[in-house]
């Protein structure tokens, strides 16, 4: 039964995919890539068009998982294209949820491709997503999922005003990120909401920096301690860490703007602190290790749905990375190192 060996293939395929997700390789990912083509043989559109897309999109989530841990973009590329053609059966009239899911998935492989490219349209396009997806993923209907969307527009929002020189793209970030927090709540989701709290305090520094007031800079510090509070160094060091590094940023971005060498150095405390649970984790947070990779693993947290198929689907993405950080530590020094960036942690979009 040809059918039946396709519908096994994509299963064997989201098996491999789990695999590869909990593995820091890509050898179960391109395993996974290659049961879900195998599937795509037998699960031809003409044949069978609803099976076709839902594995066409869980092909598109292997292939997007292997572009995020590889310097190139060619597999991102093909996840993009992947996506699109789901689109083309999952429509949003026929099915409103899963064309919206797919929407966000497109979104969140359009912006990780666009982190890695200097120009802005790729950014423009996730941007142009997840507005779609929110067309159905109302807060009403799909309160989390909603949420998970709203952070991914936060975060490609972000991205491109790094890559601008005015504050409206900012402060777009700051209200998708506040949005997201009314349904990921501390007591709902305490991760995702930490996650989403460290992003926000990211746009607020941002914005603080483009302004000569200092307002902005303390709501980030207020939104970095806020994640402190979930993030603990127990819990999950890698995150507190990263949480600490954004904190002591701000805050000597503050010193910066104050008189007197003691409060300056009193600023930098909270990043030293970062400093010391980096190296004693350095084997995961090097600087060797693809940054994206921790913002990812974070952000996927909110990527509900990427594989809404015949294995079911999960949610994911958060922000700006738990990426590994050396000696250079720019951000314990007033003065910024620019290979150092604050981290977000890691995306949902």
């Amino acid at each position: 039964m040809p059918l039946d060996w396709a519908a096994t293939q994509n299963n064997l395929g989201t098996a491999l995919f789990r695999l590869g997700e909990r593995e820091s390789g890509t050898a179960r990912l391109e395993e996974a890539v290659a049961a879900y083509r195998a599937a795509l043989e037998e699960q031809t559109r003409d044949r069978v068009p609803l099976a076709w897309a839902t594995t066409r999109n869980n092909l598109s989530a292997a292939l997007k998982a292997l572009g995020e841990r590889e310097s190139g973009t060619a597999h991102l590329g093909e996840a993009v294209a992947a996506y699109r053609a789901t689109l083309e059966e999952q429509t949003r009239d026929r099915v409103p949820l899963a064309w919206a899911a797919a929407q966000h998935n497109l979104g969140g492989a359009l912006l990780t491709l666009g982190e890695r490219e200097s120009g802005t349209a790729h950014l423009e396009e996730a941007i142009t997503a997840y507005r779609a997806a929110l067309q159905e993923r109302t807060r009403d209907r799909v309160p989390l999922a909603w949420a998970a969307t709203q952070l991914g527009l936060g975060n490609a929002f972000e991205r491109l005003a790094e890559r601008e020189s005015g504050t409206a793209r900012l402060e777009e970030a700051v209200g998708a990120y506040h949005a997201a927090l009314q349904e990921w709540s501390r007591d709902r989701v305490p991760l995702q909401w930490a996650a989403t709290q460290n992003n926000l305090g990211n746009a607020l520094e941002t914005l603080g920096e483009r302004e000569s007031r200092t307002a902005r800079l303390d709501e980030a510090v207020a939104a970095y301690r806020a994640a402190l509070e979930e993030y603990t160094r127990k819990r999950v060091p890698l995150q507190w860490a990263m949480t600490q590094n954004n904190l002591g940023y701000a805050l000597a971005t503050l010193g910066q703007r104050e008189s007197g060498r003691r409060g300056s150095k009193r600023r930098l405390q909270p990043t030293e602190a970062a400093l010391e649970e980096r190296t004693r984790e350095q084997g995961a947070a090097r600087l060797g290790a693809d940054p994206e990779q921790s913002r990812q693993r974070l952000a996927d947290t909110g990527r509900a749905g990427e594989r809404d198929g015949a294995a079911g689907g999960g949610g994911r993405r958060l922000p700006r990375g738990a990426g590994g950080m050396d000696a250079r530590a720019g951000a314990a020094r007033l003065g910024r190192d620019p290979e150092q960036p604050r981290r977000r942690a890691p995306g949902a979009g």
